[in-house]
Parts: structure tokens; sequence; C-alpha cells
């Protein structure tokens, strides 16, 4: 029997937010991961199954442009770059889908991040 621990509590919150958060192509679900070291963010299609569009602290273009900042920066710059990704494929409004993390600290950042990159939810 699995030994239950912060990740298996997150992963069983995660499954009972996701009863009912559900991404459309024309309301895609903006998912969050974060590690300790990094954050993602995927815009996701769930009728299709299909990653739109994603950012994260280990893309190429944006490893850089975050190294030296606080984890919290971070986020908000992964928001901002996720929203700017997203606003060029055409989406404007996602469902937001926090991925059994609470809404707290880099989490938090990211979503204000992705409001001010212009994305509505």
């Amino acid at each position: 029997m699995a030994k239950h621990n912060r990740s298996v509590a997150r992963q069983r919150r995660h499954a009972r937010v996701r009863k009912q958060i559900f991404g459309t192509p024309e309301r895609p679900r903006l998912n969050i991961f974060k590690s300790l070291s990094g954050i993602y963010a995927q815009v996701i299609d769930d009728m299709d199954g299909n990653t739109l569009v994603s950012a994260s602290t280990i893309d190429k273009d944006l490893r850089e442009k975050v190294k030296g900042l606080k984890k919290i920066d971070q986020a908000k710059a992964i928001g901002q770059a996720v929203a700017e990704r997203a606003k060029s494929k055409g989406i404007s409004s996602v469902v937001f889908d926090r991925g059994g993390f609470r809404y707290v600290g880099r989490v938090k950042a990211l979503a204000d991040g992705a409001r001010e990159g212009g994305l509505q939810f």
C-alpha cells in the first residue's frame, strides 16, 4: 500500500478539481505544475488532448530571462510568457487549473502574470 505523502495528497486534490474543470477549444485550460526548482504552465484543449502553448523555467528562450530572479518573480515572468504565447495563437480566455496546489505564492504570481499578459480567467 502506498504511503501517504504530500505529492499523493496533491494528486488526489488535482483529480478532485479536474472532475469540474474541462478545457474546450474556445476556452482551454491553463494548467500549472511546480517543482522545487521550476514552474511550468500549459494551455490545454481537453477535447483533442492537445497542448496549445506552454512556458516554463526550463524553456530555452526563457531560461536566461528568469535566471537570477527569485522564484516568485520567475513564476510571474512565466505567466506573462504563456499569456503572450496564447494571445499570439488567438486565445484570450482560459479556465485556470491550479493543479492541486494552494493559490498562494508562486501559483498566485503565475496567475497574476498571466492576467497582466492579457488572459482572462
